[in-house]
């Protein structure tokens, strides 16, 4: 299939030229979407981009020299739904634990054929869903024939998420495997995937060596700060490791038979960590967007190590968020503010 899925017909009506709609957390939370919905969502995005109809600009970042805090600003236009957006995120204490950090993001769309706003967005719920709904497509797309178990590395926001998404694109995955030292993150990836699919459970391993050899896909989505490193050595033949955040180590990467990535010029800046000793990063066999088109080649071979790097593209945030704002201004969330006036 290479047909591009069509944004829904309903458009959140923007409202005028001096005010704003805001949609808080709280807003957002309550809005009912299917992991399928979601997925269908950023999967056009991709499509829409790779067809040339939409614009995904570099991000700008901005880093102190002792690396404290980070900061991005991402500017996007999905031409399939007439939509122009910018989103912003800062998060500070990148040196201290996790409870310790503070992070805000925010969305806010425009509609290209008005030229009203449409909304303003916090974007952490677009977010937690977006980035596992890729590794999910990545998946999908980049597994072995006959996958049977994924691993999961990490139990923060992106963990938590990680396998329901995975079963809602290969739901023939019959072993779940979780590597994570946080109780109260284990206890909410086990409570994730049960209220979605209340049959499954996870199991937690303590080896993570032998869980990497068992493994056919590995998504490693742990913190900075998670002494968990996969090596090349350790996965099976045919094995795909995505990378979302920590817990791969370089091997992973300069080792690998094929390495695809979302976007190779966001991997160039945000995957340094994942260097060589001269600090260079491979090229990629091919970004993401064409393999899922049909245009470009994914896994070439059932026992090829694939390397799949999951960096976000502001359009999957775009399409993602309007979909949250045609559900939100259906039910009438959000506040206005005058905010031109």
């Amino acid at each position: 299939m290479t047909d591009i899925p069509a944004a829904p017909a309903t458009t959140p009506a923007p409202g005028d030229d001096t005010h704003l709609r805001i949609l808080s957390t709280t807003d957002l939370a309550g809005i009912d979407i299917s992991l399928a919905d979601v997925v269908a969502t950023v999967e056009g995005a991709y499509r829409t981009l790779q067809a040339g109809l939409s614009d995904n600009p570099r991000k700008l970042t901005v880093k102190p020299q002792d690396g404290h805090s980070v900061s991005y600003a991402m500017l996007g236009r999905d031409g399939s739904r007439d939509v122009v957006a910018i989103k912003t995120s800062y998060k500070h204490g990148l040196d201290k634990g996790r409870e310790e950090q503070h992070y805000y993001t925010s969305l806010t769309l425009y509609d290209d054929v008005t030229g009203l706003p449409v909304a303003m967005m916090d974007c952490s719920r677009i977010g937690s869903l977006r980035t596992p709904a890729v590794s999910a497509l990545l998946a999908r797309e980049l597994a072995a024939p006959g996958a049977r178990t994924a691993l999961v590395i990490g139990t923060g926001t992106q963990g938590r998420l990680a396998l329901p998404f995975l079963l809602t694109t290969l739901p023939d995955l019959d072993r779940l495997l979780l590597s994570g030292t946080h109780p109260e993150g284990i206890a909410a990836v086990r409570a994730e995937l049960r209220a979605h699919f209340p049959d499954r459970d996870v199991e937690l391993v303590t080896d993570l060596r032998a869980a990497a050899a068992d493994a056919d896909v590995v998504i490693a989505t742990a913190g900075g700060h998670t002494p968990a490193a996969v090596e090349a050595s350790w996965l099976g033949p045919g094995a795909l490791s995505v990378l979302v955040g920590h817990g791969l180590a370089p091997s992973t990467l300069h080792e690998a038979d094929r390495v695809i990535a979302t976007s190779e010029a966001q991997m160039n800046v945000t995957g340094t960590d994942m260097a060589d000793a001269e600090g260079k990063l491979p090229s990629v066999d091919s970004e993401f967007p064409p393999v899922l088109a049909g245009l470009s080649a994914g896994r070439t071979g059932p026992t090829e190590r694939i390397f799949a790097y999951n960096s976000g593209l502001v359009v999957t945030d775009i399409a993602l968020g309007h979909r949250f704002a045609q559900l939100a201004l259906a039910q009438g969330l959000g506040t206005e503010v005058a905010l031109w006036r």
